[in-house]
């Protein structure tokens, strides 16, 4: 990914999958995700492909549109492991 270390971008790319589990687990699509957080489907796209580095405001407004506490999205992630 373009001006991200390898570190930062595997990052993204988990935090991005992890989105997109649990959109997928519940049943949503990317586009009605976009809808109820106001955001844009392809910026939805983007972050579940690892491709955006959202803030904190829309990493809330995703987690309340799917009913979730935002810290299920770093659960699994690598860098959550190392602390």
């Amino acid at each position: 990914m373009p001006g991200y270390c390898k570190a930062d971008a595997e990052i993204l790319k988990q935090f991005g999958a992890a989105l997109g589990a649990k959109r997928e687990a519940l049943h949503i699509s990317q586009e009605k995700l976009a809808e109820r957080a106001g955001l844009h489907r392809t910026y939805i796209g983007s972050v579940e492909q690892g491709r955006r580095n959202l803030g904190l405001l829309n990493i809330v407004k995703i987690a309340t549109a799917l009913g979730v506490n935002p810290k299920e999205f770093f659960i699994d992630c690598d860098c959550m492991k190392k602390m």
